[in-house]
């Protein structure tokens, strides 16, 4: 699938601010045609990112997710950058589970480099990623498999990962409220989540910003359980004060921020140590 074009991007980034995206509106703005952007709203339809309605689109429902290509493509840079930085955190010679999603995916190609890692995962894309790497050992939990994604779900998979205890467990979430809830939209998926979370000494949540702008129906957990969180810019108030609450480490990719610097905008993690 082709990525989508800058002004499709532009267009999504509008209809993620407001909700809805009007044609008229958008031709103006970007001073082309009704026809063009008629298109651009029916190719980001076809690939799950709009939701069509009557003069323009939306975004899809709170009860869907993104079709999972589309997924892969939103933020893109940002679950790089998450998976760079998750995956620095975890050193060799450890074990870790991964569950579905695009930015588990991330963590996955930023672990190939490490040394004796034995990974388990109910997501048929981080094995994939993973099963050519010389030092990582693949484990895949059996259960029925989505045609969607190649997540694998399901009682047998829960029986599965009731088996291990693992030093690091990696989860991604579709979204995050202010209260610091995360959620998903599988109840399958979420059972699995949530028994990887409890056979894990570590746990690390990996989500984007746009996740604080979205909505999902299951619940996983909540930031309270989860002991360091790995996002690309600093969280809302309410969710720094969560995680200050709870002693939960804030890592922000790409720029060298973590912890109390999330809290101190501006401080870097090395003036930090040099303050100490």
């Amino acid at each position: 699938m082709d990525p989508v074009s800058p002004r499709q991007s532009e267009i999504l980034d509008r209809a993620r601010r407001s909700g809805r995206v009007d044609v008229d509106g958008l031709a103006d703005e970007f001073d082309v045609t009704p026809q063009t952007i008629r298109k651009d709203l029916n190719e980001l339809c076809e690939r799950g990112m709009l939701q069509r309605v009557h003069g323009g689109a939306v975004l899809p429902s709170g009860i869907a997710n993104y079709a999972y290509d589309a997924r892969r493509q939103l933020a893109s840079d940002a679950k790089q950058l998450i998976g760079k930085r998750a995956a620095a955190l975890i050193p060799d010679n450890a074990s870790i589970m991964l569950n579905i999603g695009t930015t588990t995916e991330q963590v996955a190609r930023a672990l190939r480099q490490h040394d004796g890692i034995m990974a388990i995962t109910n997501n048929i894309n981080v094995a994939n990623i993973l099963r050519s790497a010389p030092e990582v050992e693949v484990i895949i939990a059996g259960g029925q498999v989505r045609s969607s994604d190649g997540g694998i779900v399901g009682e047998a998979t829960v029986d599965f990962i009731r088996q291990f205890k693992v030093d690091y467990a990696v989860i991604g979430a579709s979204a995050i409220d202010a209260d610091g809830t995360i959620f998903d939209y599988d109840f399958r998926e979420v059972r699995v989540a949530k028994e990887i979370l409890s056979h894990a000494r570590q746990t690390l949540l990996v989500a984007d910003a746009m996740k604080f702008t979205r909505s999902a129906p299951v619940r996983i957990a909540h930031l309270s359980q989860i002991d360091i969180f790995v996002t690309d810019t600093a969280p809302p108030d309410s969710v720094v004060k969560i995680c200050r609450d709870h002693d939960v480490r804030i890592e922000i990719a790409g720029d060298g921020i973590s912890n109390a610097s999330a809290f101190n905008p501006g401080i870097s993690a090395g003036q930090e140590q040099e303050g100490a």
